[in-house]
């Protein structure tokens, strides 16, 4: 064996124990878990779901640090020049994946500025109509919408929103014309959907599934892969004929761009032990998510697909980043 190969085996070594230590030493102190939207919204509730128990299996607490503003720009930007440490987390959503979409020119690049540690949980779209909608599903549905293009208005939480480009995902899908009215917020778009203002919306389940139960809205379908427990009774998009069509509000967990792939998989791993606690699956499900704990690579490869597939969609669209 040369000197060379000894000298590269060496420092292969060293580079793992240190990797080791890594792992052994961390977390030593209170890590940051920054929430990139203002407290009580979907992304918030998800990540205090979740920091209780995983602060209990690191046995150090988890600081939430909400830090709301620009669709989750200004937060996930000080997450990005974080010190690549792990000991400061980035909670998403699927802004995350739309952003490179419908914004210019972020002050981060969304998949080589951060390493990925897992999808943590999964929000399913509904798809919900005004009661007096004549339609029950989504065949009637598209069939009405063709006979009156450009005559069915869709409500959403705002432009470049989940249930903005899930609409359009649709439009172009099915071959139909609708029309967009954004509002400030979900809360007031649901409630102009409630009063007949609008007569449809892609939004999230949670949002709206005790109306569709207490019949003031009716869910017609849902853009999970597979049906939610949460409404197990609703068929899929793709169920109802619309082949490929799967819109996953993927809420996942970041860190900075180069942390050590130790500190990942411990991470990792106590994310994936966290997920499988009986409160937490139970409070998941109580707000319609699903959780996933998929892998580091799972997470990038989901990140980079649905990159793509949003920038498809607003480009068919004629939706032009702003």
């Amino acid at each position: 064996m040369t000197k060379n190969s000894l000298t590269l085996i060496s420092g292969l070594l060293l580079a793992s124990a240190g990797g080791s230590t890594w792992a052994q030493g961390y977390p030593n102190k209170t890590i940051r878990m920054v929430v990139p939207f203002a407290a009580g919204g979907n992304t918030d509730i998800i990540a205090r779901i979740v920091a209780p128990e995983m602060s209990k299996q690191f046995g150090q607490q988890i600081v939430i640090d909400n830090r709301g503003g620009g669709g989750s720009v200004i937060g996930s930007e000080i997450a990005a020049k974080s010190p690549p440490d792990g000991y400061t987390l980035l909670m998403v959503s699927a802004a995350h994946v739309i952003n490179p979409a419908m914004i210019k020119k972020l002050p981060y690049d969304s998949i080589r500025d951060f390493s990925p540690i897992s999808v943590v949980a999964d929000v399913p779209t509904a798809f919900v109509v005004h009661p007096a909608l004549p339609v029950k599903n989504v065949k009637e549905f598209v069939a009405l919408a063709r006979s009156k293009p450009g005559e069915l208005n869709y409500s959403t939480a705002g432009r470049g929103t989940v249930g903005h480009l899930a609409a359009e995902l649709l439009s172009s899908t099915a071959k139909i014309k609708m029309v967009h009215v954004p509002y400030k917020g979900s809360g007031p778009s649901i409630i102009d959907l409630m009063a007949g203002h609008v007569q449809l919306q892609m939004s999230s389940m949670p949002a709206v599934i005790n109306y569709a139960k207490a019949g003031k809205l009716r869910m017609i379908a849902q853009t999970g892969s597979t049906r939610s427990v949460a409404a197990a009774h609703v068929p899929t998009m793709e169920e109802s004929g619309l082949k490929g069509f799967v819109v996953s509000s993927g809420f996942g967990l970041l860190a900075p761009a180069n942390t050590p792939r130790p500190v990942i998989d411990r991470v990792h791993g106590v994310l994936v032990k966290t997920l499988a606690d009986a409160t937490v699956k139970n409070s998941l499900s109580g707000q319609g998510a699903e959780p996933v704990g998929n892998r580091p690579e799972e997470y990038e490869a989901f990140n980079k697909s649905e990159i793509a597939k949003w920038i498809k969609v607003t480009r068919d669209a004629g939706i032009p980043p702003e």
